[in-house]
């Protein structure tokens, strides 16, 4: 895993740390998004929480991860997987929030769809957040 997280940092020509390591292993080992505190308690030793969130802005902007809004505010961070780039996350999936669990998990099979604008107007990003039963709790 470490050769996968390395080329990963290499590749976005970010350095090479063992805080970016150990966050990316968790995004790529995990099954959903992920919380900043979910950063603090999954590692055995307390990081830093200005190191992770660091981490992570720098995971954003190099279209290594994508956030998620959630219903109360805070923000959620999921892997991309669609090709996002610096400055371009090209996702257009949706995200399903468990009212069970609470999971978040990015639904990469589903597409949002083309949403036409009236003239003068251009699309950014178009977030869908969807709620229900996850398979797992269902």
């Amino acid at each position: 895993m470490n050769t996968c997280t390395e080329g990963i940092l290499r590749k976005n020509q970010l350095s090479i740390t063992e805080v970016r390591k150990k966050i990316l292993t968790l995004f790529l080992t995990h099954n959903g998004a992920l919380t900043h505190s979910d950063f603090e308690n999954n590692f055995g030793e307390k990081m830093d929480r200005v190191t992770v969130y660091r981490t992570l802005q720098a995971f954003v902007e190099k279209g290594i991860i994508h956030t998620i809004p959630t219903s109360d505010n805070s923000v959620q961070y999921a892997l991309c997987k669609d090709n996002c780039s610096a400055g371009h996350h090209r996702h257009r999936h949706i995200h399903f929030v468990c009212s069970n669990c609470r999971n978040t998990y990015c639904l990469d099979d589903i597409i949002t769809p083309e949403i036409g604008l009236p003239a003068g107007y251009s699309v950014n990003k178009v977030e869908v957040l969807v709620e229900g039963i996850c398979s797992v709790c269902n």
